[in-house]
């Protein structure tokens, strides 16, 4: 019997939380939290709908357009850099990456690809800031505009969506912790 149920547009446990002493879930809630998007310029046809889609996202799980700060770089390969510097500031709860990624005849696919993600995994990590990952990697153009609002739906939404689950969550987590401290205190 497999452990995790697709129920409500969320997964959730399917054994009995009330037995739980301490689960923490993330909830669609964007009020008072700050969000940095950092959206690529490069193949703006692609990018622009996800931005669209990360923004009206907050926006419906009740975040204010004010406390969503967008930043332009070139393109894919420069978004780590300034999640790092976004992160560092402490501002934002989360950041999330928009970009896209069309493979080319040359092996320049490839490294942006690796290098922007990894990068931006190692930031996540080093800050412990949510950064999710709205860039999406395709084959064809066809696949980028499928993904950016069309058939596949639209990557940008589903990056906000995560954003949104995971400051819960790591706010749930910090008020783990403060709890422990004050028993242990």
């Amino acid at each position: 019997m497999n452990p995790l149920c697709y129920h409500n547009d969320r997964w959730e446990s399917s054994f009995n939380r009330e037995r739980m002493a301490n689960v923490i879930v993330g909830k669609l809630n964007a009020s008072n939290t700050k969000f940095a998007i950092v959206v690529a310029r490069f193949n703006s046809f692609v990018t622009k709908p996800l931005l669209e889609g990360a923004v009206d996202t907050i926006v419906q799980h009740g975040g204010d357009e004010k406390d969503i700060t967008v930043v332009h770089v070139p393109g894919s390969f420069e978004i780590p850099i300034a999640c790092k510097s976004l992160a560092e500031s402490k501002k934002y709860d989360a950041i999330i990456t928009i970009g896209a990624v069309i493979r080319g005849d040359t092996d320049h696919y490839d490294y942006v690809c690796q290098n922007a993600i990894s990068g931006i995994s190692q930031i996540s990590l080093e800050t412990s800031t949510p950064i999710l990952l709205g860039i999406i990697t395709t084959n064809t153009i066809e696949q980028a505009i499928e993904r950016s609002g069309s058939k596949a739906g639209n990557k940008g939404s589903d990056a906000a969506i995560a954003a949104i689950e995971m400051v819960q969550v790591m706010r749930g987590i910090s008020g783990e912790a403060n709890k422990l401290k004050k028993v242990a205190g």
